[in-house]
């Protein structure tokens, strides 16, 4: 599988597999690793964290199946992510959910991804979301000091929108590598507000989460999705490959070079993500699923 280049110390395969589900798959540690050594023999060595998934438990998980088998830990590349508080028994602290990206915060939940994950260092670490109360030098003052000690290879952002992106970069003495944002067949909200022709403008690869709309187009309820997914199913019986691979498809070939998140747990629905790698759309296709989504022709 293509690696992508996101910096001169850090690539990712093309797919990622995310694990914001993680706690309801009902894994072992051991089911875990078969789960990341499947995911290996498909190309995909990269895995998407962050510090709240599964209610602070993801990343805990996942580094207890690394622990029955660590010689997996030089074989694939971390993301992981920091910012939101949550209210949650594992931060009794917090009464509101709430953002911090103060220095002390972001120092302290990498340190502590990295002693939950059983690593000595993440390849990529973002600001989950945007904080009204965001003072970026001090986000600045945090990424510095985990790059200088060897903590975090990479940073980056998620969620954020061009303005936001540009007043952090502005204080870094080296570049954000991406933004994670979210993409599929039926959310275009990021071509709207400027994420995507920015991250043409700079290089960016961003990354796409919920690439196949949170499964809501599979159960379609709404006229809109309804109608997007008789389109779909129009195409890929064409095509004669399942609707999920004409949904992935559809960011794959998009120009920005969108990197999508997979997040089951199922090896049947990663293998079919991965052969959406070879599944092309024609442009009139591309086209079909954008106006069906929308609900409106292409002005």
């Amino acid at each position: 599988m293509e690696q992508i280049k996101l910096s001169n110390e850090v690539s990712i395969s093309r797919l990622v597999h995310g694990v914001w589900r993680m706690t309801e798959w009902n894994m072992q540690p051991k089911d875990t690793v078969q789960l990341v050594e499947q995911c290996l023999e498909l190309g995909i060595d990269t895995f998407d964290h962050a510090d709240i998934y599964g209610d602070y438990q993801c990343e805990k998980m996942f580094g207890k199946a690394m622990e029955l088998a660590p010689e997996l830990n030089d074989k694939i590349k971390i993301v992981t992510k920091c910012g939101i508080q949550l209210v949650s028994q594992k931060r009794p602290k917090n009464y509101i959910k709430h953002y911090d990206t103060s220095f002390e915060h972001i120092v302290w939940s990498a340190e502590n991804s990295l002693k939950m994950l059983k690593r000595s260092n993440v390849d990529v670490l973002l600001i989950h979301r945007p904080d009204p109360y965001i003072n970026p030098e001090e986000v600045a003052k945090a990424f510095n000091k985990l790059k200088e000690e060897g903590k975090v290879k990479a940073f980056g952002v998620s969620n954020f929108l061009p303005a936001q992106f540009k007043a952090l970069q502005a204080h870094l003495d080296f570049p954000l590598v991406t933004n994670q944002i979210e993409v599929s067949v039926a959310a275009h909200q990021e071509f709207e507000n400027g994420n995507i022709d920015f991250c043409q403008e700079n290089g960016l690869r961003p990354m796409a989460w919920s690439p196949l709309a949170g499964g809501a187009i599979f159960t379609a309820q709404t006229h809109r999705f309804i109608t997007l997914k008789n389109v779909l199913h129009r195409i890929s019986d064409h095509m004669g490959v399942p609707i999920d691979q004409v949904m992935y498809a559809w960011l794959l070939q998009h120009p920005v070079g969108l990197i999508p998140v997979v997040g089951s747990g199922k090896i049947k629905r990663i293998k079919s993500a991965v052969a959406a790698l070879d599944v092309k759309l024609s442009r009139q296709q591309w086209f079909d699923i954008w106006v069906a989504s929308r609900g409106e022709g292409v002005a």
